[in-house]
């Protein structure tokens, strides 16, 4: 299983309210975020890398070209209208086995991103395994209704009636790529659309409930992920 990053986003609601540097280069704790995913990622069996950001940021691109994170890293380099575009632009190289997606900007506990990779392992049954959590403080959350057996039935844009929300973290059969040509088509434009494309499409579509996961998306997310994380630490240790 291969780890694909989509990273070509402008960032512009961080860089509004003065962030300076790339958003992916934030440090949490002493570890940028993208550093993050690629590690996490790495610790449990991932083999290879493929990101994917934009012309943009080029102290981006240098770090990810001159850093050694002991697994391998394709790097693609283009601006992109959307996720969805992204995701599509990297498919050439995730067409030979299941892959799991992920964005930098979603801050989890490392021992349940390990549980959902070992969930999707044993669930290849699903064309699809969502991260979900019930923790929505986004402006712009993507909710989801669940059956009694944790298959997404349908997509929400707001809040209003939903208990759950996605959380930047995903796993697919590569059986996905066979409705590029029809989004394309269609006119479909976000990652989110093309999602809802395949629950209609019947494409089935699993949740996995994270307990909290942390969209970095404004100055004070930053706060908010660090003392999560560090909380949880603090934690782990005092069981120790």
């Amino acid at each position: 299983m291969n780890l694909a990053i989509i990273g070509a986003g402008e960032s512009s609601r961080l860089k509004a309210e003065g962030l300076k540097v790339s958003k992916h280069l934030i440090e949490l704790n002493g570890e940028h975020l993208i550093e993050r995913i690629i590690r996490i990622g790495r610790e449990n069996g991932l083999k290879k890398v493929f990101c994917i950001i934009n012309s943009h940021e080029p102290e981006l691109k240098e770090y990810l070209l001159t850093n050694d994170f002991r697994i391998p890293l394709k790097l693609i380099v283009q601006d992109t209208e959307s996720s969805m575009h992204s995701l599509f632009t990297l498919s050439p190289h995730l067409t030979k086995e299941p892959f799991c997606l992920a964005t930098t900007d979603s801050v989890f506990l490392e021992n349940e991103f390990t549980d959902f990779i070992n969930y999707c392992i044993s669930n290849q049954n699903a064309d699809g395994t969502l991260a979900v959590t019930q923790f929505i403080d986004d402006e712009k959350p993507l909710c989801v209704d669940l059956d009694n057996q944790n298959n997404i039935t349908k997509f929400s844009d707001t809040k209003d009636g939903f208990g759950w929300a996605t959380g930047g973290i995903y796993y697919f059969s590569p059986r996905i790529f066979e409705e590029i040509p029809f989004a394309l088509a269609t006119g479909v434009t976000r990652l989110r659309n093309f999602l809802r494309l395949l629950i209609d499409n019947d494409y089935k579509l699993k949740a996995f409930p994270f307990s909290k996961i942390i969209d970095v998306d404004h100055i004070s997310d930053i706060k908010i992920a660090k003392e999560f994380l560090s909380d949880h630490s603090a934690k782990n240790q005092e069981r120790k």
